[in-house]
């Protein structure tokens, strides 16, 4: 899944592709450089970010769904706001990437349902104003897993079908680098829910205070593509059915060596007639 940021102010690259023009050149090229998903969002949802009106949501985001959808890519929509969904679904979307798995906006739910398209729950506690306060756990995967849990259970009882449920752990949102550590670690735990867990780490803080010693702002976030490909190689050997980045052609190189590892590691797993170190899944192409 590539990252198409429509947006002044997200954390990494944001304003760079503002413009309608350049937006969809860019969606065009992630899509040419490998992305089976190109995901569009209108709102940053940085630690700290402020929300954007809806009306302005649907000006950034739905002519650039339009036009890529038109063009043939296979087009995710960023957002929280039910009105926003329906709207880039009938631009064309055919994935709804919500970060707050349905808690921001009531009607989400009910909306994805009737459009009938897929859906990603993320992991979310509090809005990226004051998230980091909720950043407090007393075992991360456990409580992360129960709550996504019940999101399922909300989802489904409003009538989006469970073989169209994605989730999402939300690495840096309402967490801690080490949160964030611990839950990729056990993505397997997550993948226990029996749905694809889609893992969003690319440039994120936690990445950023590995490289810096402890001082994330020692790295800036374009700095950290090739340790996000890394990350992103050890959610795909883990299980992880999908990554979101922003730099679609190193992920995707460090991915193809993650499938491969894992078609070995299972293979060796056979030929000895148990699981050896780890029991991993290959990422799949959509």
């Amino acid at each position: 899944m590539g990252i198409l940021n429509v947006t002044p102010d997200s954390f990494s690259d944001g304003g760079l592709f503002l413009d309608n023009g350049r937006a969809i050149e860019r969606g065009l090229a992630l899509s040419a450089e490998g992305a089976d998903i190109v995901d569009v969002g209108g709102e940053s949802t940085r630690p700290g970010a402020l929300p954007v009106s809806v009306d302005e949501e649907l000006a950034r985001v739905v002519p650039v769904v339009r036009a890529l959808a038109r063009a043939g890519v296979f087009v995710s929509v960023d957002t929280m706001h039910a009105a926003v969904a329906r709207a880039a679904v009938d631009a064309g979307a055919r994935l709804v990437n919500d970060v707050s798995g349905g808690l921001a906006d009531p009607a989400m739910a009910a909306t994805v349902a009737a459009a009938g398209v897929s859906y990603v729950a993320m992991h979310w506690r509090a809005p990226s104003r004051d998230m980091d306060r909720h950043a407090v756990y007393s075992d991360v995967v456990a409580e992360v897993a129960a709550e996504l849990g019940a999101r399922i259970e909300e989802l489904t009882a409003a009538g989006i079908r469970s073989s169209r449920i994605l989730l999402d752990p939300g690495l840096g949102f309402a967490k801690r680098p080490m949160h964030d550590w611990t839950l990729l670690a056990r993505l397997g735990a997550l993948r226990e829910l029996g749905f694809p867990v889609l893992v969003g780490a690319s440039r994120k803080r936690f990445i950023g205070t590995v490289l810096g010693g402890g001082d994330p702002s020692r790295v800036p976030p374009a700095g950290r593509d090739a340790a996000s490909a890394a990350v992103a190689a050890l959610a795909a050997a883990g299980g992880a059915f999908c990554v979101r980045v922003h730099d679609v052609p190193t992920t995707f190189d460090a991915v193809r060596m993650a499938a491969a590892y894992s078609e070995r590691l299972h293979s060796v797993e056979r030929a000895v007639g148990g699981p050896g170190l780890a029991a991993s899944v290959p990422l799949g192409r959509v």
